[in-house]
């Protein structure tokens, strides 16, 4: 019988979607991460609970030839890059296999995936830096990542996924706080004040959101200037949140200085972003899917398009460019606001921009539109698509959609219930007993099948992958 704190020595057989190696041995199924398929590992069980087991590597006894040196010092121990230790070509086809697996296991689709278009930058291509300020053991301030499955910090100089003025921005705060004596927020005595440092580039210029648990802080003066000095053109916030929860921003922003809102330009289109307005990380890749999921909305220049989860309105805007009428569907009122913005500076009359739930808005938009070409895109958040808005698109008889996804779990869901492999039942989503086969071959009228499916890799080295998906409506 194996037991916590055995040593085993077994050979890798795969890798999990959460890129931990996966290994069988007497009957158990081991997820141990650093490891890759092929190579034997001598590992140390950490934790088992019936069939399924969860281990440390010791030693890789036999690498593969994927492998790769991991550039970041602390490599397992943040809780982001789980996949730096895998060469990048594998990287791709793991990416692509993680897609077609969970199509398979959870929709029950057979789906040929392409090979996931890769980032021209696998390193230092995030435009957005988002970090915890809190407190070690012994009460000192410390600047990191969480430790995965934890709120435990591992304090971090800089970011292999980060440009360089990520290292210059933690170096700056840290300065800034031990100069002007301002503690990082400790969770478990609800003590200190500085809790996340957010921040942006937006065409060479940053916006810098501290996240702090009381409205009042000294010193910002300095901290602009350090800014300044460093970084060169930027706009600091404030935001105040001294609630006891997981959510990184507080309802309260407080502009302390800049212009709050800067400008930038992508394929034509003039645009600005706040501190809560979402937009992509990864610029080269964020271009490359953009271009692509345009060719698949708009064809004839007809189309009636709604872009729901539209964010700050960038591929809306794109999108107003060659259809007859768009319109965005965006919960977050900035990101809204910043969309409005954008239809005026880019002159766009066939843009609407609705600030609201798309399960709440779509409805409406769908009935004034009826008789139209019409054609929607969603980019929802990882959760995934509302359950009542799904219903709403079997209903609308829209001949075509595109997704964007950034989660292959709650894709693969949403799929199953538009191809109809998955239908509501008592509340829950199950088998629909009309399919008596896996082969996605079949597709029952009133449904949809999928014409296109193409993986983008968003974020190198992380376990995430983007998908782009195009449906048609079976007749």
């Amino acid at each position: 019988m194996i037991e916590k704190n055995s040593i085993i020595c077994a050979v890798a057989s795969g890798i999990g979607s959460n890129g931990e190696g996966i290994i069988r041995h007497e009957g158990v199924t081991f997820f141990v991460p650093a490891c890759l398929p092929g190579e034997k590992v001598r590992f140390k069980v950490l934790k088992i609970r019936g069939s399924i087991g969860y281990g440390k590597v010791e030693e890789i006894l036999t690498p593969a030839e994927e492998r790769a040196r991991a550039k970041c010092p602390v490599f397992l121990r943040c809780g982001g890059c789980c996949l730096q230790h895998l060469e990048y070509s594998a990287q791709l086809q793991h990416k692509t296999n993680v897609v077609k697996d969970a199509l398979r296991k959870i929709a029950g689709l057979k789906i040929d995936v392409p090979l996931t278009v890769k980032s021209d930058l696998p390193y230092g291509y995030r435009n957005k830096l988002q970090i915890p300020v809190g407190v070690d053991k012994t009460g000192a301030t410390v600047v990191g990542f969480y430790a995965e499955h934890s709120h435990r910090i591992v304090p971090v100089s800089a970011c292999a996924i980060h440009p360089d003025w990520a290292e210059k921005l933690i170096a700056i705060t840290q300065r800034y706080m031990a100069e002007c004596a301002i503690k990082g927020y400790d969770e478990e005595t609800k003590t200190g004040c500085v809790r996340h440092i957010v921040a942006r580039e937006i065409g060479g210029k940053f916006l810098v959101t501290l996240v702090v648990a009381k409205a009042e802080l000294t010193g910002l003066e300095y901290f602009i200037e350090l800014l300044q000095k460093s970084l060169g053109t930027v706009t600091l916030y404030l935001n105040v949140n001294a609630e006891d929860t997981n959510v990184i921003f507080g309802k309260e922003f407080r502009l302390v200085y800049g212009d709050g809102f800067f400008e930038a330009e992508e394929q034509g289109i003039k645009y600005e972003a706040g501190p809560v307005t979402f937009l992509q990380v990864n610029e080269n890749v964020r271009t490359k899917l953009y271009k692509d999921a345009l060719k698949t909305v708009c064809e004839k220049g007809d189309e009636v398009v709604i872009d729901a989860y539209s964010g700050g309105g960038l591929l809306t805007a794109m999108l107003a460019k060659k259809a007859k009428r768009v319109y965005g569907i965006e919960l977050e009122a900035e990101a809204s606001k910043c969309a409005d913005s954008l239809k005026a500076k880019n002159e766009l009359t066939n843009m609407t921009n609705i600030c609201g739930a798309v399960e709440e808005k779509l409805s409406a938009v769908l009935e004034a539109e009826a008789g139209e070409n019409l054609r929607l895109i969603l980019d929802p958040p990882r959760a995934g698509i509302a359950r009542s808005v799904l219903k709403a698109l079997l209903e609308s008889g829209i001949e075509k959609l595109t997704l964007i996804s950034c989660n292959p779990a709650t894709l693969a869901r949403d799929l199953g219930v538009l191809t109809g492999r998955l239908i509501e039942k008592d509340g829950e989503l199950t088998k629909n007993p009309a399919y008596a086969s896996v082969s996605g071959d079949e597709t029952l009228a009133g449904y949809y099948e999928i014409t296109r499916i193409q993986p983008y890799d968003m974020f190198p080295q992380t376990k995430h992958v983007e998908t782009l998906v195009v449906l048609s409506r079976k007749s």
